[in-house]
Parts: structure tokens; C-alpha cells; sequence
């Protein structure tokens, strides 16, 4: 005879007894806050009434649990919530739900940091290179490497993969599409691609140089994967992708798919309201450095201090350092901070970051003069000058 169990010893059997935690920050009074956590608890859980939610497993196991509690200034309080692994399970969708899917509809409260348990990344590769794979892959064992974007939107095929040779002659180690250019009647995406990517190969038979054109992918769902492996047999190195417009998911497909096997590097665009307010969102590091490697992002770009944006310098390398911490086996990401840079910035961004960033510098290369591939010769001395 077959034994039947009841619904808490299922539940029970079937939880590892892993939790992970988010550390989130809420604002009010000490009254208000800790009411808010406990919110939390349930409204990213069970989304049930605390007083209906029955006693036993579910509430001792599924509900998030408050695991610290303590004041950070007047008015503010940071709560540290753990949940069940299984919760989330092999599922990144879910696991951003259960982190931040009701509660991001509610004020004053901002995700801080997130610990995670071996058990749980063990479900994500993260990044395919990483720090490691793409020096080897670009040939750049030890200095900091190098990219740009292919400016400005409007101009034809043919002109943007002029562009990607005078910036591969120079040195530019990843050249990309600007993330506003993809497959506009002007500009068509596979002609761009081609056009691009052979450029880039004729300027690395010239100088011996190992450069990659990277083509940017975003767009609709359906078409991602296939635009990804298309570019790859254009003759793409890399690609871009923006995955606050795609849904973060989309990162991880394209990471995980062998078909493809790629370098990805994540561009920001849409992604400000994220981490822009004081009292909402996500912490900037958790967003751009944690959550993009987790998805498998190679390289992450965030906009640098001092830049045309508003993060501060302290964001910045947090952000960084989010991208080397300990994840279990997941490799280290590059960070590549831009926005706004130009040739003067690189002592102050080697003080920052050390030699493991990449510097994104788009309109800054073309300030020096017509000679795209002098200029860019300018900033790579400086590297070896610093």
C-alpha cells in the first residue's frame, strides 16, 4: 500500500534546510520599519495575511525570516531576510521574484546585498570568460583593456565599419555597436555585422593585434538567440546586450547557450530607476555587479564617477568589487565603467580600479582629431604610462 504524506511532511522532505538573505534597507520610524520587514516576510513568500497563514512548516520554513534588525540612521533600519533555497530554485525569474517582486511596488524599501549559499549558485555558470577568459581570448594578459562604441546612430554600415578598422588599427581591443544602434532601415543589423566584424579582421591581419567587434543583440525575445548566433557567424568576437530592456533571464540564455559561446557584456540602458533612488530599487552594486554576473555577464558597463552621470565614486567601486567577491565558482566579471570619458581620466580610473577594468571610452576617441586609430594609440600609451 501506497503511503500517503501530508502537506508538511512533503514540505519538509522536500526543503535542504538552505536559506539565502537579502539585506534590504527600509525607511520610517523603528515602529514602522520593523512592521515593514515583517511585511516583507510574507508579501515575497506566501502573499498571504499573517493571521491566516497556517502554524507548522509553512510558516516556520517558507515564510522569509528576519534574521537581523538594526538601526543604520535616524529613519532608516536595515532588515536582513533569509528564505528557503527552494523558494527560488534553479530559476533566476524567481529568484528576483522572491528577492524583489511585490515589494518593489511599495516605497522605502531598497535591496542592499544579497548572500547566497553554494547550494544556490551552484544553479548559475555565471560568467563563460570572465576576467581571465577574455584576457586570454583578447591576447591582454596584464593591462587594463580597452573599448569603444561605434557613434553616431545614422550613420550606414559601410561608415561604422570604417570606423571599427581605424579603432581596431589602434588598439581598441572591443569594438561595439553604440546600444542604440539595431536593425534600423539605415543601418540593417546583418550588414552591419558583417561589414563590421570583417573590418576588424583585416586590421588584426595588419597588426597582429587580436581586437573582436562586439554587436549589440537587444531586441525582441523571439529573436535574441538567433540574432546572437548570427552574429557569430558574421565573424562577431562578442556581444551586447542591455538586459534591463531584454529581462535579466535573457543574459543567462544567451550565457548558457553553447551554440553561441560568446563573451557578453551587459550595457545599463533602462536599467537608472533601478538604482537611482535613495529609498527604492537595488544598491548599485548588487544590480550591476552582483545580479549581471550571476546571469553571466563577462564584462558589466556602469556609468563612471566624474562622467556625464550621476554615480558617485564610492557606487563605482562597489560596483567593481561586487564583480571579483566570492560566488562560489562563478568567475569574476570585468567591470567597465563609461559614460562621459575621455584620455585625461585613466590615472585617476587606474587609481580606482587597478589594472582589472575595462575602460569604455565612445566620443572622447573622436575629440583628438580625424586619425581614429592615433587617438586611440594616444590612450593606450597612457595605460603603459600610468
Amino acid at each position: 500500500m501506497a503511503t500517503i504524506r501530508t502537506a508538511g511532511e512533503a514540505l519538509t522532505a522536500s526543503l535542504c534546510g538552505e536559506r539565502f538573505s537579502v539585506s534590504y534597507l527600509v525607511a520610517g520610524s523603528e515602529r514602522e520599519a520593523l512592521a515593514m520587514a515583517t511585511d516583507i516576510c510574507f508579501e515575497q513568500t506566501v502573499e498571504f495575511p499573517e493571521d491566516l497563514v497556517p502554524a507548522g512548516r509553512i510558516r516556520e520554513d517558507i515564510v522569509g525570516r528576519i534574521e537581523r534588525f538594526e538601526p543604520v540612521e535616524p529613519g532608516l533600519f536595515r532588515a536582513s531576510i533569509s528564505y528557503a533555497v527552494e523558494t527560488a530554485q534553479a530559476d533566476l525569474v524567481q529568484f528576483l521574484n522572491v528577492v524583489y517582486g511585490n515589494i518593489s511596488i511599495k516605497p522605502r524599501i531598497r535591496v542592499e546585498r544579497l548572500s547566497l549559499p553554494e547550494c544556490l549558485l551552484s544553479n548559475y555558470p555565471g560568467p563563460r570568460y570572465g576576467r581571465e577568459g577574455l584576457r586570454a581570448l583578447l591576447w591582454q594578459p596584464e593591462r587594463p583593456l580597452s573599448c569603444t562604441a561605434l557613434k553616431p546612430m545614422g550613420l550606414s554600415p559601410r561608415e561604422l565599419a570604417e570606423q571599427a578598422y581605424q579603432f581596431a588599427l589602434g588598439g581598441i581591443d572591443i569594438i561595439k555597436d553604440d546600444h542604440g544602434l539595431a536593425d534600423q532601415a539605415f543601418c540593417p543589423f546583418e550588414e552591419r555585422v558583417e561589414r563590421c566584424a570583417e573590418a576588424v579582421a583585416r586590421a588584426n591581419r595588419e597588426t597582429g593585434l587580436q581586437s573582436v567587434y562586439m554587436p549589440n543583440v537587444t531586441g525582441r525575445m523571439d529573436r535574441i538567440q538567433a540574432s546572437a548566433r548570427r552574429a557569430k557567424a558574421l565573424g562577431a568576437g562578442a556581444l551586447l546586450l542591455c538586459p534591463a530592456l531584454t529581462g535579466i533571464d535573457a543574459l543567462r540564455l544567451l550565457a548558457e547557450d553553447d551554440t553561441i559561446g560568446l563573451p557578453i557584456m551587459a550595457h545599463p540602458s533602462f536599467g537608472g530607476t533601478i538604482v537611482t533612488s535613495r529609498e527604492n530599487g537595488m544598491n548599485h552594486a548588487v544590480f550591476y555587479g552582483t545580479l549581471m554576473r550571476l546571469a553571466g555577464a563577462d564584462a558589466t558597463v556602469y556609468p563612471n564617477f566624474g562622467g556625464r552621470f550621476s554615480f558617485t565614486r564610492e557606487e563605482c567601486v562597489a560596483i567593481a568589487r561586487a564583480t571579483k567577491e566570492p560566488m562560489g565558482s562563478i568567475k569574476p566579471a570585468f567591470p567597465a565603467p563609461g559614460g562621459g570619458m575621455t584620455s585625461d581620466r585613466v590615472a585617476e580610473m587606474l587609481e580606482a580600479y587597478g589594472r582589472d577594468f575595462i575602460l569604455l571610452i565612445g566620443a572622447g576617441l573622436h575629440r583628438g582629431g580625424s586619425d581614429l586609430a592615433m587617438n586611440a594609440r594616444r590612450v593606450l600609451e597612457l595605460f603603459e604610462r600610468t
